[in-house]
């Protein structure tokens, strides 16, 4: 196994998110503001709906805990990271399924980011409903209680 390897950002994360990733995140639109080099790589991309946008989580710093409590929820169960969507891993790779809103030129307007302002860019693919959707998958309890949680406090 290598012990490490390289990754080139191919563009950067436009959004008003200095800080943190505020509550209703899932709304706001974001710019994928792609490197010139790669615009002609980005033809056809208007003809999907959908997009996984794969990001860097830069500011991520050690130490990173082998276990957590979901969202600093003392309630729930504290679980391995890896049973997470904690920000907080030996590979701070973020990734979120994105709606492609609109295309102009080497930006990408997308809805539904949890990425901070600045943010590398690593990587874009089209949602593909037949290979990246699976309607029978299980989650954990501490999920549904999770989601029950953040209703009742909208």
């Amino acid at each position: 196994m290598p012990r490490s390897f390289r990754l080139y950002p191919i563009g950067v994360i436009e959004n008003e998110f200095t800080e943190s990733v505020p509550r209703g995140w899932e709304a706001v639109l974001h710019r994928l503001v792609f490197a010139s080099d790669w615009v002609p790589s980005l033809e056809g991309i208007e003809q999907f709906s959908h997009l996984i946008v794969l990001f860097w989580l830069d500011r991520i710093r050690p130490p990173i805990a082998s276990s957590v409590h979901p969202e600093d929820h003392l309630e729930l169960p504290e679980v391995g990271i890896f049973a997470t969507r904690t920000p907080r891993r030996p590979n701070p790779i973020g990734l979120q399924v994105t709606e492609l809103v609109k295309r102009e030129g080497n930006v990408l307007t997308v809805r539904g980011l949890d990425a901070l302002n600045g943010t590398p860019l690593l990587d874009v693919k089209p949602y593909l409903p037949d290979g990246d959707s699976r309607p029978a998958a299980v989650v954990a309890e501490w999920v549904s209680q999770l989601r029950e949680g953040a209703q009742r406090q909208a």
